[in-house]
């Protein structure tokens, strides 16, 4: 009993579920749980209270708490993709029967209301041995569980994907099922990898069974790319691209700045192999490949943004301790940093990321990102009201702020 009210989840037979058990067994902190109810139907929960909002099979919120309720269910494919099942509920759906349809075996297993563990598919000894291992062959009728396979090794980074799990994948690729996956939930799938500890592994992982030249062909292709060994000692492209990533994660980078170091190189994937090692104008190369993955994966426009500035000036910012003061002014422009002043941040994070992401250069400093704070800084401080008041018009107020600004950058580089 609650108050005066009776508790809608008296009577149900109620287990709490996935990835909150799994954390628990981890030590992990969680997000809010997922509860399954077994031997209940959708009229029942509604009579208690419980409001629906699944619309593909039957999730209820808790009339309290908030928290998701979902009726045990089993699930049968009908047609390719994410959206071709047929699910079936009622009071023959086991919890066993829930638990099977899932994943990974980390994610399919339940706590009892006394606190028993139930784990039909040997998840806690997949946690302790660091293994991401499917639960069934029914694996392979989800291709968003490969995303989602990827995305938790990119969590778990300690962990090892299974041999027959990584076989399986690679099945899945090749009988095309991965080319049925909807742009909102590969960018769903991969915006979380790229926000957690270790995102490159979610592009290995991808990689490793094939997926990664179906869904980011652009960023495939980078592999095997060699760059000039004086700059790169890591000399491969990809293998930098994934550097630069992981480093975005050690600088704790936004989502912007992030998928920004993944496109950034893009245009070096379009370099004539008689130009190898060097990537002349790669720069600008990259601009056309970068937009395309953004409209085809429906990438929100501030992380488009971001990309297509950071694939066009980064080599900029690297020599920004090099350039001219009205060179520098004139960067400044292009990022459009007078009007949106919050866009510089996220735009050297990412340089900083991809000149740190190089085999033994990880910790070597990034003075071009103080630099180009102090700039910002001195530039902003040029104000049009001084020019007004001196009796200037128009595009002689823009001319006289740029000189200006030129020479306050100036004096910062003395």
């Amino acid at each position: 009993m609650t108050g005066n009210r009776r508790d809608p989840t008296a009577g149900l037979s109620v287990y709490r579920v996935g990835g909150t058990v799994r954390d628990e067994l981890m030590g992990r902190s969680s997000e809010d749980a997922d509860y399954v109810v077994v031997d209940a139907s959708p009229e029942e929960m509604r009579s208690r209270g419980f409001r629906p909002v699944g619309r593909d099979f039957p999730v209820f919120l808790h009339p309290v708490s908030g928290e998701e309720y979902a009726l045990a269910r089993t699930e049968r494919k009908s047609g390719h993709g994410y959206h071709g099942f047929v699910f079936h509920t009622g009071p023959d759906v086991t919890l066993e029967d829930d638990l099977a349809r899932r994943d990974l075996t980390v994610n399919a297993m339940a706590r009892a209301p006394d606190g028993e563990l139930i784990d039909p598919f040997g998840g806690y000894r997949d946690i302790e041995r660091r293994i991401l291992r499917h639960v069934s062959p029914a694996f392979r009728e989800d291709p968003v569980r490969i995303l989602r396979l990827a995305r938790f090794a990119a969590r778990f980074a300690d962990f090892q994907v299974a041999d027959e799990t990584l076989t399986l994948c690679r099945e899945m690729v090749a009988g095309g099922e991965v080319d049925h996956l909807v742009a909102e939930r590969v960018w769903q799938e991969m915006s979380r990898a790229l926000m957690e500890a270790h995102p490159s592994r979610f592009f290995e992982v991808l990689r490793e069974c094939g997926a990664l030249a179906v869904i980011l062909p652009e960023v495939d292709e980078l592999f095997g790319v060699p760059q000039v060994e004086k700059s790169h000692p890591e000399i491969d492209t990809g293998v930098h691209t994934l550097m630069v990533i992981e480093q975005a994660a050690r600088l704790d980078a936004s989502l912007s700045a992030r998928f920004a170091c993944l496109v950034h190189d893009l245009g070096k994937g379009l370099t004539p192999r008689e130009q190898w090692p060097r990537h002349i104008a790669h720069e600008k190369r990259g601009l056309e490949p970068i937009g395309e993955v953004c409209e085809r994966l429906r990438v929100p426009s501030d992380c488009r943004d971001l990309a297509l500035l950071v694939g066009e000036f980064h080599l900029h910012a690297h020599r920004a301790l090099e350039l001219k003061p009205a060179t520098v002014v004139k960067l400044l422009e292009r990022l459009d940093v007078f009007r949106r002043p919050e866009r510089l941040g996220p735009f050297l994070v990412a340089c900083e990321a991809d000149w740190r992401g190089r085999r033994g250069l990880e910790d070597r400093p990034y003075p071009q990102r103080d630099f180009l704070e102090r700039a910002q800084a001195a530039a902003l401080a040029v104000n049009a009201r001084r020019f007004v008041e001196q009796g200037l018009k128009g595009p002689a107020i823009a001319r006289a702020m740029h000189e200006t600004r030129v020479g306050r950058i100036a004096e910062l580089a003395r």
